[in-house]
């Protein structure tokens, strides 16, 4: 028998609102003259928090090797909404996902 201690992952509410704010940034955010998708740059934020590497791709390209955000911790899925966040203050983007986050339990809440 083998018992693992780790900490728990990202919460069900702390997803829901990764995917509100990626989907208000990619309708308002031009990158490099393109638009992404919500799923483009959850692999953007994902690679600037995690400071992942890249390799050529088999056709030509490259590939972003990273974490998955789905085996986030509680606490790294907070600092990719942070980092989120501080993106779109910089981009002038109007999120309509909840503000604030419990980095120790995962709930969200709004701000009075």
């Amino acid at each position: 028998m083998v018992i693992e201690v780790r900490q728990e992952t990202r919460s069900l509410a702390q997803n829901a609102r990764l995917w509100a704010m990626l989907t208000d940034i990619s309708k308002q955010v031009d990158w490099y003259g393109r638009k992404l998708t919500p799923d483009e740059w959850k692999h953007v934020f994902s690679a600037a928090l995690k400071k992942q590497d890249v390799v050529p791709g088999i056709d030509g390209g490259i590939v972003v090797l990273g974490k998955s955000t789905s085996s986030m911790t509680k606490s790294e899925m907070s600092e990719m909404q942070t980092l989120m966040e501080a993106f779109g203050a910089e981009k002038d983007v109007r999120f309509s996902a909840p503000e604030c986050v419990d980095q120790e339990t995962g709930e969200i809440w709004l701000k009075e």
